[in-house]
């Protein structure tokens, strides 16, 4: 690739990674918290880099389930939004896993509730767990 083609690709790339890293609205992050938990099935509040928050979402990816994620150092307002999830259930730690609106907890919490069956419980699949 030519250099003059190189950097309106790397301008496209960093604006892309700037709007991705913005709020998604001008809603309060509490408002933001309540509605992502209402609105998914399965939700992680997360740290890209956290082996805690990859064990919690290896749980969920080895029942092939889907959660909605929240990289909250990957965001602007992540500050934010942990802030409104330590004032929802009293911790400030991540991962913080819901399923169906219920807080099931951090990540030794999940790998229970899956080893228990009791997470397979929550989302309808009753399987065996073998994590």
């Amino acid at each position: 690739m030519a250099k003059s083609a190189a950097k309106p690709m790397v301008l496209i790339i960093s604006l892309f990674l700037v709007l991705a890293a913005a709020p998604i609205s001008a809603e309060s992050p509490k408002a933001f918290v309540k509605r992502v938990i209402d609105e998914n099935r399965i939700v992680i509040f997360s740290k890209s880099y956290c082996g805690f928050c990859k064990r919690a979402k290896s749980v969920f990816r080895e029942m092939k389930e889907e959660p909605y994620v929240v990289e909250l150092d990957l965001r602007e307002d992540g500050g934010d939004i942990q802030q409104a999830v330590t004032n929802l259930i009293g911790r400030r730690t991540v991962p913080q896993v819901f399923v169906h609106g219920k807080h099931i907890g951090g990540s030794d919490d999940t790998v229970e509730a899956y080893h228990s069956g009791r997470l397979a419980k929550l989302l309808g699949n009753e399987q065996d767990s073998e994590f």
